[in-house]
């Protein structure tokens, strides 16, 4: 709690929260004007139609766009988890090869001493 009694900000996630209904809001921008580019070659078609048409091409540019949205994340879930992997190994190995090392210098510390 706060000293106003609030409970604190996430900051992180308040800023993520932003950013995304900014990019839904862009999303949804780009597929009207894309749609409007599109019905405005169709001026044959009654208002009424060319509306239909527009909404329908905003709906479906929304969810190709969705999809992609969808898809990057989870490419980039599993390349988080990849990533991951490899530095917990690198790091066992970097850990192991210090270990190894620190052995080698108490071995020969304790080794001269004795030969000389």
């Amino acid at each position: 709690m706060t000293a106003t009694g609030e409970p604190p900000v996430d900051v992180r996630a308040f800023h993520n929260e932003v950013a995304g209904h900014l990019l839904a809001a862009a999303a949804r921008e780009e597929a009207r004007a894309a749609a409007a580019r599109f019905a405005a070659g169709l001026d044959w078609l009654p208002a009424a139609e060319r509306a239909e048409v527009e909404r329908r091409f905003a709906a479906e540019h929304l969810a190709l766009a969705r999809a992609s949205w969808e898809l990057t994340a989870r490419r980039g879930e599993e390349l988080r988890g990849e990533y991951e992997a490899v530095y917990r190994r690198l790091r066992a190995r970097l850990l192991a090869g210090l270990l190894l090392g620190l052995a080698l210098v108490v071995a020969v510390a304790v080794a001269v001493p004795a030969v000389g």
